[in-house]
């Protein structure tokens, strides 16, 4: 069981709080905890008993630090000691929005790349300047510490670490739960997930992309597309654009990419083994594509989410 703890500090943000408690609360092979350094924490409009104190970060697998209000307010030494303690036994460590600045205090984002909601960007370069602060991101991966951007973007890091623990299927699912958007557009290209958006139940390309889904190894062109749905290219391209905000084509580099990623995980097929049962007619087409959706090269994505079982 993996053993989750997320600190709670006066003044925490209860959407930053929230976030990891549902995500890995309803993931199975997780331990959730919520630590605090006194039992009661002022969460601004109420207060909330904190069941776990600040021990309980000495033996967990990965501790998360939300935001607070006021992110510049001075942390308890006590409190940036236990997060000193659990980083120099190995643990992961993420922060939410906020809670980077958090993290910086501890001295744990010194030498190192790290994001923050991107209102307090310029205020966490200036306060440490040690800090590579990338305030274009919704989240950094340093491996053992990761940073996110604000709100919707601590779901993306919860999402990622999933992923990075058990694997996309597992992360499939928690999105699912969490119903939030699989395809964000803007900032890094996401390692997580993704199933690409289904069209409106009843729709009429609901069939068409059952059988895009089915033939993703095969070379199609938008005419092949076209002559199969029974539409002109012109109507084929409107309706795409009305239902799923994307083209035909679009959506097949996604969802061969998103089949690319599945076997980088569950396989060893090689690269070029993986391009062609996936529908891309070169090993270089696949590479640039897969790099372009996904923000990373195949090998370097099959490093970081293969499974134990296919090392």
């Amino acid at each position: 069981m993996h053993t989750v703890a997320v600190l709670a500090l006066d003044q925490v943000v209860p959407f930053d709080l929230g976030t990891p408690l549902e995500v890995f609360g309803r993931t199975p092979g997780y331990q959730v905890r919520v630590c605090a350094a006194e039992p009661q924490v002022d969460a601004g409009l109420f207060t909330i008993s904190a069941p776990w104190g600040l021990d309980a970060l000495e033996d967990a697998d990965t501790v998360i630090v939300p935001g607070t209000a006021d992110a510049a307010k001075p942390v308890s030494p006590v409190v940036l000691d236990a997060l000193r303690g659990a980083a120099a036994r190995g643990a992961r460590i993420a922060s939410i929005c906020s809670g980077t600045f958090i993290l910086a205090a501890a001295g744990l984002l010194d030498g190192l790349r790290a994001t923050t909601h991107w209102c307090a960007a310029d205020g966490l370069a200036r306060m440490y300047p040690a800090i590579s602060v990338d305030p274009d991101v919704l989240y950094v991966d340093n491996g053992q510490i990761l940073t996110s951007a604000g709100a919707a973007a601590g779901l993306d890091l919860c999402l990622h670490m999933i992923r990075r623990d058990l694997g996309s299927e597992a992360a499939a699912t928690a999105a699912r739960f969490s119903v939030v958007p699989l395809e964000r557009e803007g900032g890094q290209a996401q390692f997580i997930p993704h199933e690409l958006p289904p069209a409106p139940q009843g729709s009429t390309l609901e069939p068409l992309l059952d059988w895009l889904q089915a033939n993703t190894g095969r070379d199609l062109t938008l005419a092949d597309i076209a002559r199969h749905s029974g539409m002109s290219t012109r109507t084929l391209l409107r309706r795409f654009r009305e239902q799923l905000g994307s083209t035909p084509l679009q959506w097949l580099h996604r969802t061969r990419i998103r089949q690319a990623q599945h076997l980088l995980e569950t396989t060893t097929e090689s690269v070029e083994r993986i391009a062609g049962l996936v529908g891309f007619g070169s090993p270089t087409a696949f590479r640039e594509r897969f790099k372009r959706i996904t923000g990373v090269s195949p090998n370097a994505y099959r490093r970081t989410f293969v499974r134990p079982a296919t090392r």
